[in-house]
């Protein structure tokens, strides 16, 4: 795919963490983003599964405001977004990709596995696409075009794989909703 493709994904991402609208992204973007997460999960931020997934998107926040040169409390422009995101996750390949997007996918992963078995299963899958904006139809095509397996789970791997393919523009696959 085109980097234009992923300039527009890098956009919309940018438009979904934008919250309230006002052209800048910042720490209280992704905090929105990561309660929407655990209130469609019924977890509490001080529960343990809770602390790791805001710990999660606060770290993916301070290390974009630290690429932007923002500081913690500053604003992310979407010129700054776009730039760090294609130096550090598109260009920088699997390594730029683990180093910003995983731990929050691993944490997100914690957060959806309700029955403990380490991987996602479609209904716990729905409920984070939902809480992130995807329609439920998106969800069930996302969930089948990610179980590269067929094992009817996902697991770290396959989302992490998903979640890089996509922001690389490698994969169509609808993970970013509202």
């Amino acid at each position: 795919m085109t980097a234009s493709v992923q300039d527009t994904r890098l956009k919309r991402r940018f438009e979904l963490w934008d919250s309230n609208g006002d052209g800048t992204i910042d720490r209280s973007d992704y905090e929105t983003e990561a309660r929407r997460i655990l209130k469609a999960f019924g977890e509490q931020e001080t529960s343990p599964k809770g602390r790791a997934l805001l710990s999660a998107y606060l770290g993916m926040w301070d290390k974009l405001a630290t690429q932007a040169k923002v500081g913690a409390q500053g604003k992310v422009t979407l010129q700054q977004f776009t730039d760090v995101s294609e130096r550090e996750i598109v260009e920088g390949g699997d390594a730029g990709f683990d180093r910003n997007l995983r731990p929050t996918i691993e944490a997100i992963v914690n957060m959806c596995d309700t029955d403990g078995d380490g991987e996602v299963n479609p209904a716990e899958f729905k409920r984070w696409m939902k809480a992130v904006g995807v329609d439920e139809r998106q969800a069930d095509s996302a969930f089948r075009q990610i179980d590269s397996s067929g094992n009817g789970q996902l697991t770290v791997e396959e989302l992490v794989t998903a979640v890089r393919d996509y922001h690389q523009g490698v994969n169509d696959i609808p993970l970013l909703g509202r």
